[in-house]
């Protein structure tokens, strides 16, 4: 292994060399001068934010000045412009945050995402930037004057892949942009580089890919940016190869860096819930800022061994963190006359019961039973359980956060994604493997595209196992851009559309922003995230006044439902998923029809649930589609209660009666348990028509009435319970892994939606030219007289859609279907690709003016995405018709949406 190592270091810093030498003609170097001790500060988009991961630039600056002591902190952020940077609440300001890091050198990296703006916005952008650079030279952030770098942005990749951008347009943009920079640093005698035209020349003669979405470098595109951004600062090649050892420890500072600056649990360390969790001697803000400052001595102990290491000396394998502050260890709150959470019934016990006992403890509907799956007494990776999901082949996929409620400096962050494997057919786990290690909060994950999407907080990586022994060697972080606020908050209930778009929420406090082919994209306090794939599009799908959205499913005709955990509401989507720009959001919830009730406020701003609330709050929902389930329970929306009743709820969804709507109604819960740590976070239904469900399994939930280092919160227990019905066979697992294409189209037809699910999952893993010659062949294929056919036709239009590609036949078939259900998928599907469609607003038109109101709101709902004139008197047509309480809301939210309010 040490050997390995040696090799690796040498291979290092040859890439090194030779990605210098491979720099392309430029013209001299700026003029930044560097003094020993400076402190370098990156400010900015996510070009720079992404190189505290990818260290390649900061490792050649190290090597170019080994004496020099140099302290480097990016304080850049994804989607940031000038003008507009969004925070949490009293995350600080730039100025902060420069005076914290007593900057010397700011680094600005700015001009991707003004583009957007085009021609019109140019001369703007000059006039911001150039007070932005007078602001800057004036300051002093402890270290005197600093000097300014203005670094502009790198072209973008151009494709020849029909489902992305040729670049020439963004290229033309981000040449305007670049231009600009340049202007501003002549007329203020700053420094500028120019990375636009090098990289715009390395993308050109490059024989691979140096980017993972066109416009955001991947890891051979960081190694060649570096020597790029290293010779326009300083000039001179640098042949002086970095050391393996320089980058790793490199590494080490930035992570560190990262999660002081990025803190997650942001909000209870300087936001409002900074006063939470109070013994009667210590808050969340007093712990926490304390581990603050311990995260800056960790950092300045790391700066000091970079320098070493620099310098060409020896440091010890282990790095000494014994000068630090000690921690502040809170006294337990559990159990005194103050304690809210025993007050509300929410506290469990810490006396855990074996999983045997617990068992006896299960209440359930008559003619189910339960049994355990799996639990921290055979497996002790299984801890804090937090979200569940099947793969091809069957086998059962666990996401695990031990370091909950928030990872403490000087501990293994090691989160885990687990693989557990049933190998005697009893359906008991027998084998857990660990596909993911290192992961940080993965409140969801969502199997795809060969590998699996993860929430590693504040991020999104792409996960790839490419040597078949079941574990992650390939890590892409591929969205950037959440807010790290709240971890309870944090990325969550990840779900595939049936058009193939990925779909996760987040919850309030946060205020995300991300950076996208086609502009930034930003959502403040509470939404749902669309992401496609193929397309590398990204948009905010829901921006709506949700507390804590943790809940996500979608009915076997593309309507989707959503739970929100704190306040336990439950929504239908279509209405609140119309178009609005930021910073504006969907008003409502039931709090504000009850204001309407009593008298207050303007009944307009409400969006119903669609059943009364009894008990808050839910984690999680799953609609029933299991033939393996008695005939009664079809079709029902099930939400998982952790604290009031530690139940399954059990909700029946209809057609409201002459309403654009559904409307549910309550019935016997599914399940509860007597055990008071039981605490049902997630739920599905398994290949064989069973239900599986994660328990968190732990006595302490939340995280407003304990300390955020309360010392009685569990980091050991898990367990997953599978409940079956006593009645009524198994199914028999559908075979998707590996199956050729027409075989997986046959599973189209499966009554059961959680396997179209998964097929649907395989399919979008396929070969694009392959599945739509499958498609075309299965359609014509279909039984005309098959009383589903129009189902399968849909799903046939949905997987087109996955692979970006529309069949105007067959929607405009499936448009004038007499099942008003397939005629709402049709429109929504349009809304989804109205760039791929030559005539939307025909379309749009005829849907508002159709015979049922749940059409017509799908094409008010649609209108949000037109533009003009045109679509207002489209969608103001909806008024000839009868209105209820859905399709009014929905009007307004349109109307808000085209006339820019």
């Amino acid at each position: 292994m040490k050997a390995f190592r040696r090799i690796s270091r040498r291979l290092i810093g040859a890439a090194t060399v030779l990605a210098a030498c491979c720099v392309p003609a430029m013209a001299d170097a700026a003029d930044l001068k560097l003094q020993k001790g400076d402190h370098i500060c990156l400010v900015g988009n996510a070009l720079g934010e992404r190189m505290q991961v990818q260290n390649e630039w900061e490792s050649l600056l190290h090597t170019r000045y080994p004496q020099h002591q140099l302290v480097v902190r990016n304080l850049c952020f994804p989607a940031d412009e000038i003008k507009l940077r969004i925070r949490s609440k009293n995350f600080g300001s730039p100025t902060e945050h420069l005076t914290h890091s007593e900057a010397s050198v700011v680094m600005y990296f700015l001009g991707y995402n003004e583009s957007f703006a085009g021609v019109k916005g140019v001369a703007k952008f000059k006039t911001d930037l150039k007070k932005l650079v007078a602001e800057t030279l004036a300051a002093d952030y402890g270290k005197g004057r600093p000097q300014v770098v203005l670094v502009s942005p790198i072209a973008f990749e151009g494709s020849d892949d029909p489902n992305l951008s040729d670049g020439v347009e963004q290229n033309k943009n981000l040449r305007l942009y670049t231009q600009a920079m340049s202007d501003v640093a002549d007329d203020t005698g700053v420094v500028f580089v120019d990375l636009y035209q090098p990289t715009k020349d390395l993308f050109e003669k490059s024989d691979t890919r140096l980017t993972i979405n066109q416009f955001h470098l991947n890891d051979e595109g960081y190694e060649k940016l570096a020597p790029i951004l290293d010779q326009a600062l300083f000039g001179g090649e640098l042949t002086t190869p970095v050391s393996a050892d320089l980058k790793s420890e490199i590494d080490d500072k930035n992570f560190h860096w990262f999660h002081r600056y990025r803190a997650v649990n942001g909000f209870s360390i300087y936001g409002d819930r900074g006063l939470a969790g109070s013994d009667g001697t210590y808050n969340n803000r007093m712990v926490m800022n304390r581990e603050l400052a311990i995260l800056d001595q960790m950092t300045a102990t790391r700066d000091a061994r970079i320098w070493a290491v620099a310098a060409g000396k020896s440091v010890s394998d282990t790095i000494d963190d014994s000068n630090t502050l000690p921690f502040i260890n809170p006294k337990t709150n559990v159990g005194i006359p103050n304690d809210r959470n025993a007050k509300a019934g929410k506290l469990g016990t810490l006396d855990y019961l074996p999983a045997e006992e617990q068992l006896k403890l299960f209440d359930l509907a008559e003619g189910f039973e339960i049994q355990l799956i799996a639990s921290e007494e055979q497996f002790p990776e299984l801890s804090n359980p937090v979200a569940l999901n099947f793969d091809s082949r069957g086998r059962l996929w666990v996401a695990t956060m031990k370091s909950y409620p928030h990872w403490q400096p000087k501990s293994p962050m090691d989160d885990k994604l687990l693989i557990f494997e049933d190998t005697d057919g009893d359906h008991d786990a027998d084998v857990c493997k660990v596909f993911a290690d290192n992961l940080h909060q993965p409140t969801g994950f969502e199997l795809g595209h060969g590998g699996a999407y993860v929430s590693r907080q504040p991020d999104i990586w792409f996960m790839k196992d490419t040597d078949g022994d079941d574990k992650a060697d390939v890590t892409v972080r591929q969205i950037v851009g959440m807010d790290s606020a709240d971890s309870h908050h944090g990325i969550a209930a990840f779900e595939w559309g049936p058009g193939g778009n990925l779909y996760f929420e987040e919850g309030t406090f946060k205020f995300s922003a991300v950076e996208t082919p086609f502009g930034p994209r930003r959502c403040g306090e509470a939404g749902i995230w669309k992401y496609n794939h193929r397309t590398k599009r990204m948009d905010v799908h829901c921006t709506f006044a949700f507390a804590n959205p943790w809940g996500y499913c979608y009915d076997r005709w593309g309507q989707d439902f959503i739970g929100d955990a704190s306040p336990g509401f439950a929504y239908w989507a279509a209405p609140i998923t119309g178009h609005l720009e930021y910073p504006n959001k969907h008003p409502g919830g039931t709090q504000h029809r009850r204001v309407a009730e009593l008298g207050g406020g303007d009944p307009k701003y409400r969006h119903p649930t669609f059943y009364p609330k009894r008990i808050r709050p839910l984690a999680g929902c799953a609609i029933v589609s299991s033939r393996h389930f008695p005939e009664s329970w079809q079709g029902n929306f099930l939400v998982t209660n952790v604290i009031g009743e530690r139940a399954i709820l059990n909700h029946s969804i209809s057609d409201a009666e002459g309403s654009s709507g559904f409307v549910g109604k309550e019935q016997e819960a599914l399940l509860s348990c007597r055990d008071g740590n039981f605490r049902p976070v997630d739920l599905q239904f398994a290949p064989d028509g069973s239900l599986y469900i994660v328990d968190w399994h732990n006595a302490l939930i939340g995280h407003l009435q304990h300390n955020l280092r309360e010392p009685n919160r569990d980091h050991s227990h898990g367990r997953i319970w599978r409940v079956t019905y006593k009645g009524r066979p198994l199914l028999e697992p559908a075979k998707i892994d590996g199956q050729p294409i027409d075989a997986l189209l046959e599973l189209l037809k499966s009554p059961e939606d959680r396997t179209r699910y998964r097929v649907r999952r395989e399919l979008a893993a396929r070969e694009t030219d392959d599945v739509i010659a499958g498609l075309e062949t299965w359609v014509k294929g279909l039984d005309a007289s098959d009383p589903e056919v129009e189902h399968h036709q849909m799903e046939a239009l949905w997987m087109y859609q996955t692979h970006n590609r529309v069949n105007k036949p067959l929607l405009d078939q499936l448009s004038a279907s007499e099942n008003y259900r397939a005629r709402a998928a049709c429109v929504r599907l349009v809304s989804h690709m109205i760039e791929s469609i030559d005539d939307p607003n025909e379309r749009i038109a005829k849907a508002v003016n159709d015979d049922h109101p749940t059409v017509r709101l799908e094409g008010v709902r649609a209108a949000s995405f037109l533009e003009g004139e045109e679509a207002i008197e489209i969608v103001l047509g909806v008024l000839e018709h009868e209105m209820d309480d859905y399709l009014q809301y929905t009007l307004d939210e349109t109307m808000r949406a085209l006339e820019g309010e």
